[in-house]
């Protein structure tokens, strides 16, 4: 299977128009021969927390028709949103979708970072999916740096660890590079790491969406600068 690592420039709590940019570049996936598209944490508003606290038109159900464009563009995808929970704060969550649109299972981000703990639910269980007799877990961001999280994963048969993430220039870039590629050392998988590239809420995206095989070794990487997609086959 030829999996894409998505990176892209979002606009700013504009969700019809982040859902278009990730279609683009999921058909485009597609087109290069990719059956499954993971794109970054907050693919839809991008890192913009304050508006996500305080417009829930901005949070993002599984089945919101703002989200067609993606589930319509032939290629499963992994997209994150700010999802409504069961109480006040919405979930950081991942929802994956099967390449005719099927919704195939939500993830929601145990491990909150900082100021995301005021504004956020965390999640209470881990995510797995199965696409093409493969194994999949998930992790957003933090989440990847408890290598505890992908080793259940690892342990539960997963072959895959998918990372729907934002890291920044300064010492994103680092923790990017070591991060995952420790997992896949670790825990014997291969890791899709999704990135942003360009303005990010506070941050600017380091870009570098990257696939690593199990032992670490780098099988696909993006630029720091150009919205895009690394592809490799798993």
């Amino acid at each position: 299977m030829k999996i894409a690592a998505a990176q892209l420039t979002c606009l700013p709590a504009d969700v019809p128009a982040n859902a278009a940019r990730a279609a683009a570049l999921a058909v485009r996936a597609r087109a290069e021969g990719a059956e499954l598209v993971v794109f970054p944490e907050f693919t839809l508003t991008g890192y913009e927390l304050a508006a996500l606290a305080a417009d829930p038109g901005l949070w993002t159900g599984a089945d919101d028709p703002r989200l067609d464009p993606l589930r319509s563009a032939g290629v499963a995808t992994a997209v994150n949103v700010a999802l409504p929970g069961a109480g006040p704060r919405p979930l950081i969550a991942t929802l994956v979708y099967g390449a005719d649109g099927t919704h195939l299972t939500t993830y929601a981000k145990q491990h909150l970072f900082r100021h995301e703990q005021d504004l956020f639910e965390p999640g209470a269980g881990d995510g797995r999916f199965e696409l093409g007799g493969i194994r999949f877990s998930l992790g957003i961001c933090y989440d990847n740096h408890f290598p505890e999280l992908p080793g259940r994963g690892a342990a539960d048969g997963c072959r895959v660890h998918l990372a729907s993430s934002l890291y920044g220039t300064g010492d994103g870039i680092g923790e990017r590079a070591t991060v995952h590629p420790g997992i896949a050392r670790e825990h014997g998988v291969y890791v899709v790491l999704a990135n942003h590239v360009g303005p990010a809420g506070p941050w600017t995206g380091c870009g570098g969406a990257a696939v690593w095989a199990p032992g670490g070794a780098l099988l696909a990487e993006a630029d720091d600068r150009t919205p895009g997609v690394a592809l490799a086959s798993v």
